[in-house]
């Protein structure tokens, strides 16, 4: 692992969402994007060299949606920046880490892969690969 790519909040409503982060980074989102495959809204905030991502349900059976009403509004996931996803998801598996599906396309040009909180004390990780294509 290279970094720390984002994290990953969710929230109920990304407009006021949008506007509160705005305030507290004196700086707009620099991308939104919707994600059909994972039923979300994203947007994407820049400081410095990290990123804080915003993420709002589309359907009621999305992760997020599930995650919001079991937890509310907060940090859903922390996301790290490696440079071969499939090497690096495979690498976690043989360490014990419960993977959650397969590597697919993610927001913010990515490839991404998901692991279950279980298996890092609680915390929801994510991989992320630049996309080249």
């Amino acid at each position: 692992m290279r970094k720390i790519e984002h994290i990953g909040i969710a929230v109920t409503d990304i407009e006021a969402a949008n506007e509160t982060y705005t305030k507290l980074f004196n700086a707009p989102p620099y991308k939104m994007e919707v994600v059909e495959s994972e039923g979300v809204s994203t947007s994407f905030f820049m400081i410095g060299e990290s990123k804080i991502e915003l993420l709002q349900a589309t359907n009621e059976d999305s992760a997020i949606a599930k995650y919001i009403s079991k937890r509310g509004e907060g940090i859903h996931h922390i996301a790290y920046d490696v440079a071969d996803i499939h090497a690096e998801r495979e690498r976690l598996i043989g360490e014990g880490f419960q993977a959650i599906g397969e590597v697919k396309r993610g927001a913010d040009n990515k490839w991404v892969c998901f692991f279950h909180p279980k298996s890092a004390n609680g915390v929801l990780v994510e991989l992320c690969q630049e996309r080249s294509e």
